[in-house]
């Protein structure tokens, strides 16, 4: 075993010392990480460090086949290797029912055993890859839905009823942050697929290449750092439902190979020849213009319609004020339980928390629920202790008939109207202003004074 192959860490359990000696220092020359072993007690105890245990079916303190069914019912994520002599073929095949991945004879050519170990190894990767993905991926709760009680997220709700028995390709849009994965895992979960993986990618947080190989796999050597086959997300969802989340951030090239498999049902890995073919519902989403992006070029026309047959527009949390209520309430009895707390939102706190425009919809409002009842010192939440952009944002200062903003005014305009555009992130809006969170922070606490209180520009401050 040489170049970049990852040391596999063996266990080697046989009471042949002569054979456990040089077993051992030849697969340790082939780059394992082995600890040989001569009883089944000491397999037992090494097994949790293990990627692989080979295994002799014959022990001086407890037979193979037991060691084998202690090992399965503690859970141990190994592979196991089982070792077999003349006369005990039949035990081998029982300790493969039992779990372990497959049987040597003995004596055993060394580059067998070699072989043997690394596909081993390969197998429980691909196994909990997948047990992995699936627990990560797979809507556990078919019962989650939507907070709100508005007519616009009630027809929505309606929407979803209706296409996610279709099995269609869907495509969401909606302004960041206002539950676009929560429709895709609402359109899994009521559909035929709901069983199987819900896979998601960011499309906007990878870079190409990388999203690529996530996407397609790679085949081993298909690139520098390639040093394994890996299995692509489009095989991982195989019969169930993938979610590419913010779609229209794919490179072009990313989007002539999305098409083909969306035409076609199929897909080579990277620095692949062999076609792949899956079963896969595609749900996307976006907060994009995709058609202001195809006019740029930027966004393929032929995908757009391969995405979306079927469109779903989810409303900002502004269309939909009757929800904020309710939501407020949802989320304090969240972080209450989570952080043991008892507050509550006052009505001056809920107040404000109404009246403003909410750019990152319901995650921000999230946000500022879990702020507010972690930083309140009081068990009756009030406007101060709301984050600065919630009171601050609301509304704009009133102007007489005629009378020009200030130059502090205009400042503060400025300032919250960036501030709306992240959604309230002020480590993004520190650096759109070029100013450091300290003075952002600063003034976001004097618009909060009137204007009497200090109506010069803060010059260590300026945007």
């Amino acid at each position: 075993m040489t170049g970049n192959r990852k040391a596999i860490r063996v266990v080697l359990v046989d009471d042949d010392d002569a054979f456990r000696r040089i077993m051992s220092g030849e697969l340790v020359r082939r780059g394992h990480a082995v600890n040989s072993v001569a009883s089944g007690a000491a397999a037992l105890a090494a097994a949790a460090e293990a990627d692989v245990i080979v295994l002799d079916l014959r022990l001086p303190d407890m037979d193979g086949i037991e060691v084998l069914k202690k090992l399965r019912g503690a859970d141990v994520p190994a592979g196991i290797l089982v070792l077999t002599g003349h006369g005990t073929i039949d035990t081998a095949i029982q300790a493969v029912r039992l779990g372990a991945y497959d049987y040597l004879e003995k004596p055993c050519p060394l580059d067998r055993m070699d072989m043997a170990i690394q596909k081993a190894y390969e197998h429980i990767c691909l196994v909990e890859r997948q047990r992995v993905l699936e627990d990560s991926y797979t809507a556990a709760d078919l019962g989650l839905d939507f907070i709100g009680q508005s007519p616009a997220l009630e027809k929505v709700r309606q929407t979803i009823a209706r296409i996610a028995p279709t099995d269609s390709t869907t495509l969401i849009l909606g302004e960041t942050g206002v539950g676009k994965e929560m429709v895709a895992r609402l359109l899994h979960a009521q559909s035929r697929r709901r069983e199987r993986p819900f896979v998601i990618v960011d499309c906007a947080g990878l870079h190409e290449h990388l999203l690529q190989s996530e996407l397609f796999g790679h085949e081993k050597g298909a690139f520098t750092g390639a040093v394994r086959q890996k299995h692509g997300l489009f095989e991982v969802g195989n019969t169930g439902t993938i979610f590419l989340d913010e779609v229209g951030e794919m490179s072009l090239e990313v989007q002539a190979k999305l098409l083909r498999v969306l035409e076609t049902g199929r897909f080579r890995r990277l620095g692949g020849t062999k076609e792949i073919a899956v079963d896969v519902r595609v749900i996307s989403a976006t907060n994009r213009d995709l058609r202001s992006a195809i006019a740029r070029r930027h966004f393929r026309e032929d995908l757009f319609f391969r995405l979306a047959p079927l469109v779903i527009e989810v409303p900002p949390l502004r269309e939909r004020r009757e929800d904020i209520r309710v939501l407020v309430e949802h989320f304090a009895r969240q972080f209450n339980l989570r952080f043991s707390q008892s507050k509550r939102f006052g009505p001056a706190a809920m107040e404000a928390l109404l009246r403003y425009r909410w750019p990152g919809n319901v995650r921000e409002l999230t946000h500022a629920v879990q702020q507010s009842i972690v930083l309140a010192e009081r068990d009756e939440i009030e406007p101060e202790d709301l984050p600065a952009t919630v009171t601050l944002g609301g509304a704009e200062s009133p102007l007489a008939e005629g009378e020009e903003p200030s130059l502090r005014e205009m400042q503060r305009r400025y300032v919250l109207s960036v501030m709306e555009r992240v959604g309230g992130n002020r480590a993004q809006a520190a650096r759109i202003l070029k100013i450091s969170e300290r003075n952002l922070y600063r003034l976001l606490s004097k618009y909060a004074r009137p204007s009497g209180s200090g109506d010069e520009l803060d010059e260590d401050a300026t945007p």
